[in-house]
């Protein structure tokens, strides 16, 4: 009798197994890759609620340790780590290592793949994406690349004949990319950030209602040279405004801490939609990330674009095309005075409507429905 009981018992649960096999096998599956930075994961956490309604099971490919490892650990999404290195420009040591790396987390990545079998592959850049569209375009899985800046950086340039799709941010990067692989979608954002109340940012930072609000943004780590200039104009600016200051890490200044009218925060985290909210106007370095955040969000804003000595010169790029097409005011670095800064702030300030006018007629602002039709015609039927 008790081994009748097993034998009924093995059954079920291999029915039971075999029923849930079926259904995983039916299930559409995507692969989301990016890292080294936040900026090449960000985009793709914000496409994670639109990929589980429309059905899809998720996994993210990144490397061991980096920063994406982080980020996604709050998501309860599988992640696979693989190796990867830098392709660097100049002469550095890794340079003889780093290959091996790269070859070593392309088999890693193919192995995973083959096993796995996703749909569809989603980068989002940075080096350790470079393994994964490899190996995903060897096994004919279909690849959508994302390119935030202007000009495509090396990993993504090394992508780009794998790539089945590639989204860019701006009509200046059409050109540059495979006429019939380009498509011009904007950066995905957070819906939480869409979600902000103007009141609740008022009493988070003890702010009055009569008078407007100026949000400074230095990126995570900050930027000095803006950060100066701000509390150098505080006099000029708080005539006027009220200012929100978002330093970075390290950065606050303790003889500012009880002045009227300011606030400063190294970051914020869950209260950054509400700053949002109550925003009538942003001064933001220029990162692609960023800067889409503002168009979406319809926030007119000053760039002050990190300078091209101290980076690849994207964030200038990136800041002259937002000038152009009517979103954005620009003011380079090197001629940032105290005078200058508070003359731009005040004429972004009188002019705003014109900017809101220049957003709102934007195809780039709602990219996540753009992109996730991308991610869905690059599904095929399952045989």
């Amino acid at each position: 009798m008790l081994y009748f009981k097993r034998m009924l018992s093995m059954l079920y649960y291999s029915r039971v197994s075999e029923q849930d096999r079926k259904k995983a096998d039916n299930m559409k599956k995507i692969v989301l890759t990016g890292g080294g930075t936040a900026g090449h994961v960000t985009p793709n956490l914000a496409l994670l609620p639109h990929l589980t309604d429309a059905g899809f099971e998720i996994t993210y490919i990144g490397s061991y340790e980096g920063i994406e490892k982080k980020l996604i650990a709050d998501f309860n999404i599988p992640y696979v780590g693989i190796s990867t290195g830098k392709f660097r420009r100049y002469m550095d040591p890794k340079n003889l290592t780093d290959p091996f790396r790269v070859i070593k987390g392309y088999g890693q990545a193919r192995h995973f793949l083959k096993e796995y079998q996703p749909d569809v592959v989603f980068s989002k850049g940075g080096f350790v994406s470079v393994p994964v569209v490899l190996a995903a375009a060897s096994l004919h899985i279909p690849c959508i690349i994302h390119e935030s800046d202007m000009t495509p950086g090396l990993a993504n340039k090394l992508c780009l004949p794998s790539a089945y799709k590639i989204c860019c941010n701006f009509p200046e990067t059409m050109e540059m990319l495979p006429e019939k692989k380009a498509v011009l979608t904007g950066t995905p954002i957070r819906e939480e950030l869409r979600k902000g109340d103007k009141l609740s940012g008022l009493n988070f930072c003890g702010f009055t209602a009569n008078k407007p609000v100026l949000m400074v943004i230095g990126g995570s780590q900050g930027a000095l040279n803006v950060n100066k200039a701000i509390r150098d104009a505080l006099p000029q600016l708080l005539e006027r405004f009220q200012v929100v200051h978002l330093c970075g890490k390290g950065k606050l200044d303790n003889l500012y801490l009880n002045t009227p009218g300011y606030i400063q925060f190294e970051y914020v985290k869950g209260e950054l939609k509400d700053l949002f909210a109550l925003a009538d106007i942003v001064v933001s370095r220029a990162g692609a990330n960023a800067i889409c955040e503002l168009l979406a969000l319809r926030k007119p804003n000053l760039l002050i674009p990190l300078p091209s000595s101290n980076s690849r010169g994207d964030q200038m790029l990136n800041a002259k095309s937002f000038e152009a097409q009517g979103y954005s005011m620009v003011l380079d670095e090197a001629d940032m005075t105290r005078e200058v800064l508070v003359e731009k702030i005040n004429t972004l300030f009188d002019n705003r409507i014109s900017f809101l006018e220049a957003m709102d007629k934007s195809s780039q602002k709602d990219s996540i429905p753009t992109i996730m039709k991308l991610i869905e015609d690059a599904v095929l039927p399952k045989e």
